[in-house]
């Protein structure tokens, strides 16, 4: 057993600031009242941020939880390239990345889709664990993959399979946007919405699940939209961009998520079917 003599401290820090909103966001959720218990009611309207932090009302607690894995997957990204900018990378740096991703991006989604589900977790409550369970283990196996396979001439342009920040993503961003809804519309069609929430996304979270294992490759968009020179356009489109998702966020960053884990599995799904369609041999005439 070789001792670590030296750590780099700044990357060390922004990866266990990853792990600590990732144990937070579990503690959020878990002051949601017991699944099947409580029914939604109209949200009060708060007006401080200690206000929000406090609240007992289970869709603030929701929306704090998921803003807490959004922070950090931001912790997530600024690591990678503090340590990279600094040449700080180490094998102790990547398994404690990999440590502080499965509490983050692993266990919190997990433990709030069953509770962003209450209706579905008290009718299938076994089938809702399963499914959680069944979402962590991939995240697990994704990251473990991840570690064996990526080597220091990794030029990070893609990945195989869903990132498990982006998985997590989907949920947590799902969580948000129900609270902006359950403020912002009538009460009765939020009812609406909650309802088809609650039945769409565990089914939903095991295709996140199965895609986190997948080989379909998905782009690293940090790498591919602000690493390195770009031109001058490029550089005003991302500004636009930005301006836009601050103004609609709480809608534009559910839709992006979802776009982002849908779209490389529907473009593969498509490549599957026309090179199957070029392989079938043609009818021998009669």
């Amino acid at each position: 057993m070789k001792p670590i003599r030296a750590v780099a401290v700044l990357p060390t820090l922004f990866t266990l600031g990853n792990l600590v909103c990732g144990f937070f966001a579990i503690v959020v959720a878990s002051r949601i009242a017991k699944s099947g218990t409580f029914d939604f009611v109209p949200a009060p309207r708060l007006e401080t941020a200690r206000q929000l932090i406090g609240s007992l009302d289970p869709t603030h607690n929701l929306m704090l939880c998921g803003t807490l894995i959004f922070i950090a997957m931001l912790f997530d990204t600024i690591d990678g390239q503090v340590a990279r900018i600094t040449r700080t990378t180490s094998d102790f740096g990547g398994q404690l990345d990999s440590l502080s991703d499965i509490v983050s991006f692993g266990v919190a989604p997990a433990y709030l889709l069953v509770k962003m589900c209450p209706q579905f977790t008290s009718v299938h409550r076994e089938a809702v664990w399963a499914i959680a369970a069944l979402f962590v283990s991939c995240a697990a196996l994704r990251l473990a993959r991840f570690n064996v396979e990526t080597d220091e001439n990794d030029d990070h342009g893609t990945f195989a399979g869903l990132p498990t920040p982006a998985a997590a993503a989907v949920i947590a961003s799902t969580a948000m946007l129900s609270y902006s809804l359950r403020n912002e519309i009538n009460f009765e069609a939020f009812i609406g919405y909650d309802y088809w929430l609650q039945r769409v996304m565990p089914p939903f979270t095991i295709l996140l699940a199965l895609l986190m294992v997948s080989r379909i490759p998905y782009p690293h968009t940090v790498t591919q939209l602000l690493r390195g020179k770009r031109s001058f356009a490029h550089l005003v489109a991302v500004v636009f961009a930005l301006m836009a998702l601050l103004t609609v966020r709480w809608y534009a960053i559910p839709m992006i998520c979802f776009l982002y884990a849908a779209f490389p599995a529907l473009r593969q799904m498509w490549s599957w079917i026309r090179r199957a369609k070029g392989t079938q041999v043609p009818d021998k005439a009669v």
